[in-house]
């Protein structure tokens, strides 16, 4: 088990930035996946982007791509999700979530594929 704590949420503008950080703790984050997901208002919680920890591989929703970015820093045990051109779409709170296990033929693209999750951090995009 790893416990994860979000943080770098806010309130922005259209058009701003905001970068999100996961902290972990507990163990290290080799070998893990570590996907971000938001949850809107009366909406289920949708994949946003996960990185594949020892490879750096990364995959990335339709509706984020080009526009957010996931990375790691191996020192801190960190996961970091940087947001640009944000739209008032995209608010919504965000998770931080780990999955222990790698395995090539999952995608984790899907909340039941991960283990432990953030409390999570607000983000808002004002018009």
């Amino acid at each position: 088990q790893v416990q994860l704590v979000e943080s770098g949420g806010g309130l922005v503008q259209a058009g701003g930035s905001l970068r999100l950080s996961c902290a972990a703790s507990g163990r290290s984050l080799s070998g893990f996946v570590m996907g971000w997901f938001r949850q809107a208002p009366g909406k289920e919680r949708e994949f946003v982007t996960r990185i594949r920890w020892s490879s750096g591989a990364t995959t990335y929703a339709d509706s984020v791509k080009g526009r957010f970015t996931i990375s790691r820093d191996n020192a801190k045990n960190t996961v970091y999700l940087q947001m640009n051109s944000l739209k008032p779409e995209d608010t919504a709170v965000y998770f931080c979530a780990a999955s222990a296990s790698d395995r090539v033929y999952v995608s984790y693209t899907r909340p039941v594929q991960y283990n432990d999750w953030g409390q999570g951090t607000q983000v808002t995009v004002s018009s």
